[in-house]
């Protein structure tokens, strides 16, 4: 039975309490007048306050000389005003969201690989049951974390999701004609219905697997690859959904049919890459003694595999917008390349270029702190894939790694820390009547 150690809880603790500290902070420093939101733009010397200033200096100086020009002129300035400071009121949000979704889709991301292992019966991977049911745990509270920031979304707390504004969507034809599905009451439904489904799964296969354990027959094997099969077809539908939901509709004028799949890409190989870090932790401090080099060979494979295949869908995705032109679609893109050239590009060297140098060589995929290395590039590489997915369309160029996003990774983290850890205390590491437990332990090529 794992132990959690006193270091590691404390640890948590203290990200935890940084993290909530800086969360507090930037929630606090955000502008609530249009005053404060310009005062706080022209003060920044990264070239953005100047133009904004600039902007409203001149529609006030056009007000004197043009008559009903001038006249427009403010009606403009005072709209672009008001964008700007629900840019800078979202940025906290924006920043919590981004942490607050990034750890739960960890989590999701190993359920589907648990799943996956359950559902073809694989038997190179019981041994690390324990480990993905651990990281899984952490779906209720992140599943509930999530859900309350859609909900305060619905109430207007924040400007992150701009179709859940009457005003907005007044005034746009576009959603207006896509208010039958994105409206507020049957976003929350269906993100009811999301988590509901991945949560129920999760906790029934865990109570299924714990059975089989002290079982005389494998029926509770066979339960749990029948509802695993099942399950994956319910994940593959909803999480296509999900992404649409929670991170597409914050640009609720752009789509891509790639979309679905391509933030499951994301998901997957950073569950995967987390299941191979706590997975070397354990073997390091004594646990999982039957894992091999073997197993670890395999993960850090999945993590290899699955970061070409992100950037398969990455490129697939962006290549045909790109070349194809066409204004809508660009737009999405365009926007990255101008404003978030650093985290654009540099998301794509850690998610593709890292990986691709440094796991290619069958050799490190079996050196534990190779891994761990690897790891840590691979899962900051998909928070800023996250972060490039979110910001631009919330906070626009007035985005920056400050105390907000470095408080939701805190605080996040250890709450994800400590959780999995948590979990994994609660029953024995290795199962013990798995029918193919013995190949699992005897794993090697």
């Amino acid at each position: 039975m794992y132990t959690f150690s006193n270091k590691l809880r404390i640890g948590s603790f203290i990200a935890m309490g940084l993290g909530f500290i800086f969360l507090v902070i930037g929630f606090m420093s955000a502008p609530s007048t249009v005053e404060e939101a310009k005062a706080m733009v022209a003060v920044h010397d990264d070239g953005h306050g100047g133009g904004h200033a600039e902007e409203a200096t001149d529609g006030h100086g056009e007000e004197q000389g043009h008559g009903a020009e001038a006249s427009h002129g403010e009606a403009h300035d005072t709209s672009h005003d008001t964008h700007l400071l629900h840019q800078l009121q979202n940025r906290p949000w924006s920043a919590l969201y981004v942490a607050a979704f990034f750890f739960f889709m960890i989590s999701l991301g190993v359920l589907a690989f648990y799943a996956i292992q359950r559902a073809a019966q694989a038997g190179w991977s019981p041994l690390l049951f324990r480990v993905m049911e651990g990281i899984t745990a952490y779906l209720v509270p992140g599943g509930i974390i999530v859900f309350v920031i859609l909900l305060l979304s619905t109430l207007h707390m924040n400007h992150m999701f701009v179709w859940m504004d009457p005003e907005v969507v007044a005034h746009d034809k576009l959603l207006q004609g896509k208010a039958g599905y994105l409206n507020p009451t049957f976003f929350l439904i269906r993100a009811a219905i999301y988590l509901g489904g991945w949560i129920f799964y999760r906790q029934y296969s865990r109570k299924l697997s714990l059975a089989q354990d002290e079982s005389d027959d494998n029926s509770n094997f066979v339960k749990n690859f029948r509802w695993s099969a099942g399950f994956l077809v319910f994940y593959l539908v909803t999480e296509s959904m999900m992404s649409w939901d929670w991170i597409m509709s914050v640009d609720p004028h752009w789509f891509s049919t790639l979309f679905g799949w391509y933030v499951f890409a994301s998901m997957f190989v950073s569950g995967i890459t987390v299941i191979a870090m706590v997975t070397v932790y354990l073997k390091s401090k004594g646990y999982l003694e039957d894992v091999n080099d073997s197993h670890i060979h395999d993960l850090a494979k999945f993590m290899f595999g699955i970061s070409i295949f992100w950037t398969y869908l990455w490129f697939a995705q962006f290549m045909l917008i790109w070349y194809a032109d066409i204004p809508e679609e660009v737009t999405y893109f365009v926007a990255r390349i101008q404003d978030y050239k650093l985290p654009f590009f540099g998301m794509l060297v850690l998610n593709f270029v890292f990986p691709l140098l440094v796991l290619m060589n069958s050799d490190y995929k079996r050196i534990n702190w190779f891994v761990i290395m690897t790891g840590i590039v691979v899962l900051f590489g998909h928070y800023l894939d996250i972060f490039n997915m979110i910001m631009p369309a919330t906070v626009g160029d007035q985005w920056s790694i400050g105390l907000p996003e470095i408080g939701g990774i805190l605080f996040f983290g250890g709450l994800f820390v400590y959780w999995v850890f948590t979990a994994l205390t609660k029953a024995p590491l290795q199962p013990k009547r798995n029918p193919f437990i013995e190949e699992s332990r005897h794993f090697h090529y």
